[in-house]
């Protein structure tokens, strides 16, 4: 896989995890987005205190956890295909990306009903990205076989967080209807936005592995 992060040092990434935690609060739970993280590199975020981490492949969340297992609690946070959800549903705390009548299928197949989901939101309706538009949501929740406790969404891409705001505000407000309490929202670049936005979950990469 291109990209993959080498060397890491856990000094540096617990370093770095203090300092998003003083700025989050307890409440709030930091996620290491662990895509481009190798799977012996992991062994530095267990050890600078990572607990939860996020993967985006199937292949690569089966491979990391024959290796680590109990170290870590795994989410989910890629796209998600639907013939792939019987094999993640025993793997994942949650799945944040929940967003296709396919997936609900499968899910409906092989989960429980008290099986935690987030909905990915497409707020900004953007055509290349997944997730559900705004006014499909509450259909689409009514439809789904487990619990829906949140929503997840991914802002257009910039490079000024300020202008993410708006597509957390309306994430943050969306939730908020519908009684639903956990928002993954935030990355690396965008984070302090999301989380005075209200933001739950974090999902941090370079933020946490950076120098």
């Amino acid at each position: 896989m291109p990209g993959l992060i080498h060397g890491l040092e856990a000094g540096v990434i617990g370093a770095n995890l203090e300092r998003v935690r003083e700025r989050a609060g307890p409440e709030v739970e930091i996620l290491a987005a662990t895509k481009y993280v190798p799977v012996d590199e992991m062994g530095a975020l267990q050890e600078a205190g990572i607990t939860l981490v996020g993967e985006n492949r199937l292949q690569d969340l089966e491979e990391k956890q024959e290796r680590w297992g109990d170290a870590f609690t795994w989410d989910f946070i890629g796209n998600l295909q639907s013939r792939k959800v019987r094999h993640l549903v025993p793997r994942v705390r949650l799945i944040h990306s929940l967003a296709s009548g396919s997936a609900l299928d499968q899910l409906g197949r092989h989960a429980a009903p008290e099986t935690e989901v987030l909905v990915e939101v497409n707020v900004a309706g953007e055509g290349s990205k997944g997730g559900i538009p705004p006014p499909e949501l509450d259909e689409f929740i009514v439809r789904c076989p487990v619990t829906v406790v949140g929503l997840m969404t991914m802002p257009p891409f910039t490079e000024a967080p300020e202008d993410s705001r708006p597509y957390f505000a309306a994430l943050a407000e969306l939730a908020a209807e519908r009684g639903l309490e956990r928002l993954s929202m935030g990355t690396s670049q965008d984070w302090e936005v999301a989380l005075e936005e209200g933001a739950t979950i974090l999902r941090l990469g370079t933020t946490l592995y950076g120098g």
